[in-house]
């Protein structure tokens, strides 16, 4: 099967913080932050190629109502972790982890919004 993206880029108001932040929450789920640079750092699978940018922009703001990145966890326990690093490091709960049957029988998700206001969800399926 193909892949259908290359990879996401977010624009974050400060980046010190996102990178906490970011760190963090992503740990939870087993990804790793493989570059960093002037302005930006990029994420992903141990061992991949990068599927999250993350760069300082002035004036930065999140896209509107309705978008939001889901990230796929390994299991539910993973799921829980995102959802409290989130909390710890200045994230925003927006749905407890918990089943939503309203998404499939096996869906099991958080979501959270991040210190700049992108909401993100973890799942497990």
């Amino acid at each position: 099967m193909a892949i259908m993206l290359g990879h996401v880029s977010l624009g974050v108001s400060n980046l010190d913080r996102a990178t906490l932040f970011f760190d963090a929450v992503l740990a939870a789920l087993g990804y790793v932050r493989l570059w960093t640079g002037e302005g930006g750092l990029g994420y992903g699978s141990p061992g991949g190629g990068e599927e999250l940018n993350i760069f300082e922009r002035r004036g930065a703001s999140p896209p509107g109502e309705g978008f939001h990145l889901a990230f796929v966890a390994p299991d539910r326990a993973a799921v829980e972790r995102f959802h409290a690093a989130a909390l710890a490091h200045g994230g925003t709960d927006c749905g407890v982890p918990g089943l939503r049957p309203h998404y499939g029988k096996n869906y099991y998700a958080a979501f959270v919004l991040d210190p700049d206001g992108h909401k993100l969800e973890a799942v497990h399926q």
